[in-house]
Protein backbone atom coordinates (compact mmCIF):
# COMPACT_ATOMS: atom_id res chain seq x y z
CA UNK A 1 0.00 0.00 0.00
CA UNK A 2 1.06 3.88 -0.80
CA UNK A 3 0.36 6.35 1.31
CA UNK A 4 1.02 10.39 0.74
CA UNK A 5 1.41 12.45 3.36
CA UNK A 6 0.54 16.40 2.79
CA UNK A 7 1.25 19.10 4.59
CA UNK A 8 -0.77 22.05 3.89
CA UNK A 9 0.47 25.50 3.06
CA UNK A 10 -0.13 28.22 0.68
CA UNK A 11 3.43 28.84 -0.48
CA UNK A 12 4.99 25.34 0.37
CA UNK A 13 2.65 22.64 0.08
CA UNK A 14 5.19 19.36 1.42
CA UNK A 15 3.77 15.91 0.01
CA UNK A 16 5.28 12.38 0.59
CA UNK A 17 4.92 9.00 -0.38
CA UNK A 18 5.62 5.98 1.75
CA UNK A 19 4.88 2.46 0.81
CA UNK A 20 3.99 0.31 3.81
CA UNK A 21 3.95 -3.63 3.33
CA UNK A 22 3.38 -4.69 6.97
CA UNK A 23 5.57 -3.04 9.52
CA UNK A 24 8.33 -2.03 6.96
CA UNK A 25 7.83 1.55 5.77
CA UNK A 26 9.70 2.98 2.60
CA UNK A 27 10.07 5.88 1.05
CA UNK A 28 8.55 6.52 -2.41
CA UNK A 29 9.41 10.21 -3.44
CA UNK A 30 8.80 13.75 -1.82
CA UNK A 31 8.67 17.17 -2.75
CA UNK A 32 7.27 20.75 -2.23
CA UNK A 33 4.91 21.85 -4.50
CA UNK A 34 5.45 26.00 -4.52
CA UNK A 35 3.53 28.95 -5.10
CA UNK A 36 4.54 32.39 -5.87
CA UNK A 37 2.51 36.03 -5.52
CA UNK A 38 1.67 39.23 -4.19
CA UNK A 39 -1.27 38.35 -1.63
CA UNK A 40 -3.53 39.88 -3.20
CA UNK A 41 -7.25 37.97 -3.41
CA UNK A 42 -6.62 37.97 -7.19
CA UNK A 43 -3.43 36.01 -6.44
CA UNK A 44 -5.06 33.65 -4.15
CA UNK A 45 -6.68 31.49 -6.77
CA UNK A 46 -3.91 31.41 -8.85
CA UNK A 47 -1.89 29.54 -6.18
CA UNK A 48 -4.90 27.42 -5.19
CA UNK A 49 -5.48 26.47 -8.56
CA UNK A 50 -1.73 25.72 -9.13
CA UNK A 51 -1.74 23.88 -5.70
CA UNK A 52 -4.61 21.42 -6.82
CA UNK A 53 -2.50 21.13 -10.28
CA UNK A 54 0.39 20.02 -8.52
CA UNK A 55 -0.84 17.40 -6.06
CA UNK A 56 -3.20 15.95 -9.14
CA UNK A 57 0.10 15.58 -10.85
CA UNK A 58 1.88 13.90 -7.78
CA UNK A 59 -1.48 11.86 -7.09
CA UNK A 60 -1.33 10.49 -10.80
CA UNK A 61 2.32 9.83 -10.80
CA UNK A 62 2.20 7.98 -7.29
CA UNK A 63 -0.80 6.05 -6.94
CA UNK A 64 -1.35 5.97 -3.25
CA UNK A 65 -3.62 4.00 -2.02
CA UNK A 66 -4.80 6.34 1.15
CA UNK A 67 -3.41 9.84 2.05
CA UNK A 68 -3.16 12.21 5.23
CA UNK A 69 -3.34 15.93 6.06
CA UNK A 70 -2.02 17.74 9.49
CA UNK A 71 -5.06 19.95 10.97
CA UNK A 72 -4.59 23.68 11.01
CA UNK A 73 -3.57 25.37 13.78
CA UNK A 74 -5.05 28.14 15.02
CA UNK A 75 -2.75 31.07 15.36
CA UNK A 76 -2.80 34.99 15.99
CA UNK A 77 -3.34 36.28 12.48
CA UNK A 78 -6.90 35.05 11.52
CA UNK A 79 -6.17 36.32 7.98
CA UNK A 80 -3.56 33.82 7.70
CA UNK A 81 -5.31 31.31 9.43
CA UNK A 82 -8.00 31.15 7.00
CA UNK A 83 -5.54 31.22 3.73
CA UNK A 84 -3.96 27.89 5.26
CA UNK A 85 -7.20 26.79 5.94
CA UNK A 86 -8.12 26.89 1.79
CA UNK A 87 -4.90 25.51 1.36
CA UNK A 88 -6.12 22.52 3.46
CA UNK A 89 -9.11 22.28 1.20
CA UNK A 90 -7.15 21.37 -2.11
CA UNK A 91 -4.83 18.86 0.27
CA UNK A 92 -8.24 17.03 1.05
CA UNK A 93 -10.08 18.00 -2.36
CA UNK A 94 -7.18 16.61 -4.31
CA UNK A 95 -7.28 13.13 -3.21
CA UNK A 96 -10.95 12.72 -2.71
CA UNK A 97 -11.35 13.59 -6.64
CA UNK A 98 -9.42 10.11 -7.41
CA UNK A 99 -11.70 8.59 -4.43
CA UNK A 100 -8.98 8.28 -2.41
CA UNK A 101 -9.65 8.50 1.60
CA UNK A 102 -7.78 11.09 3.10
CA UNK A 103 -6.54 10.75 7.24
CA UNK A 104 -6.27 14.34 9.23
CA UNK A 105 -4.03 14.48 12.15
CA UNK A 106 -3.43 17.45 14.76
CA UNK A 107 0.19 18.21 14.71
CA UNK A 108 0.73 16.93 18.21
CA UNK A 109 -0.46 13.52 17.23
CA UNK A 110 1.76 13.10 14.28
CA UNK A 111 4.40 13.86 16.62
CA UNK A 112 3.53 11.84 18.80
CA UNK A 113 3.32 8.66 16.27
CA UNK A 114 6.91 9.49 15.03
CA UNK A 115 8.51 10.06 17.89
CA UNK A 116 7.26 9.51 20.88
CA UNK A 117 6.48 13.50 22.37
CA UNK A 118 3.98 14.94 21.29
CA UNK A 119 5.57 18.59 21.72
CA UNK A 120 8.41 17.25 19.80
CA UNK A 121 10.98 19.85 17.59
CA UNK A 122 11.07 19.70 13.72
CA UNK A 123 14.82 18.62 14.55
CA UNK A 124 13.43 15.36 15.94
CA UNK A 125 10.73 14.71 13.99
CA UNK A 126 13.31 14.70 10.39
CA UNK A 127 15.74 12.71 13.02
CA UNK A 128 13.01 9.81 13.57
CA UNK A 129 11.84 9.99 9.52
CA UNK A 130 15.47 9.38 8.61
CA UNK A 131 15.63 6.32 11.40
CA UNK A 132 12.10 5.05 10.13
CA UNK A 133 12.49 5.63 6.20
CA UNK A 134 16.55 4.87 5.82
CA UNK A 135 18.02 7.01 3.24
CA UNK A 136 15.78 9.64 2.71
CA UNK A 137 16.96 12.75 1.59
CA UNK A 138 14.26 15.54 2.40
CA UNK A 139 13.42 17.97 -0.48
CA UNK A 140 12.75 20.76 2.10
CA UNK A 141 11.07 21.18 5.53
CA UNK A 142 7.47 20.82 4.28
CA UNK A 143 8.70 17.44 2.76
CA UNK A 144 9.91 15.91 5.76
CA UNK A 145 6.49 17.01 7.64
CA UNK A 146 4.85 15.20 5.09
CA UNK A 147 6.35 12.24 4.93
CA UNK A 148 5.95 12.40 9.15
CA UNK A 149 2.11 12.93 8.32
CA UNK A 150 2.57 9.46 5.83
CA UNK A 151 4.19 7.59 8.62
CA UNK A 152 1.58 8.83 11.28
CA UNK A 153 -1.56 7.53 8.72
CA UNK A 154 0.25 4.11 7.95
CA UNK A 155 0.34 3.49 11.78
CA UNK A 156 -3.07 4.15 12.47
CA UNK A 157 -3.65 2.12 9.59
CA UNK A 158 -1.77 -0.46 10.86
CA UNK A 159 -3.87 -0.19 14.09
CA UNK A 160 -7.20 -0.20 12.99
CA UNK A 161 -6.36 -3.64 10.56
CA UNK A 162 -5.16 -4.96 13.74
CA UNK A 163 -8.31 -4.20 15.47
CA UNK A 164 -10.17 -5.24 13.16
CA UNK A 165 -8.90 -8.62 13.07
CA UNK A 166 -9.07 -8.91 16.77
CA UNK A 167 -13.02 -8.52 16.97
CA UNK A 168 -13.43 -10.96 13.59
CA UNK A 169 -11.82 -13.36 16.36
CA UNK A 170 -13.74 -12.22 19.70
CA UNK A 171 -11.48 -10.19 21.02
CA UNK A 172 -12.47 -6.95 22.41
Amino acid sequence: MRVLGIDPGLRNMGWGVISVDGPRLRHVANGVIRTAGDGSAQDLGARLSALFRGLTEVIAEYLPDAAAVEHTFVNKDAAGTLKLGQARGIALLAPAEVGIAVGEYAPNAVKKTVVGVGHAGKEQVQHMVRVQLPGVVFNGPDAADALAIAICHAHHLQGRKLRAVDLRRGVA
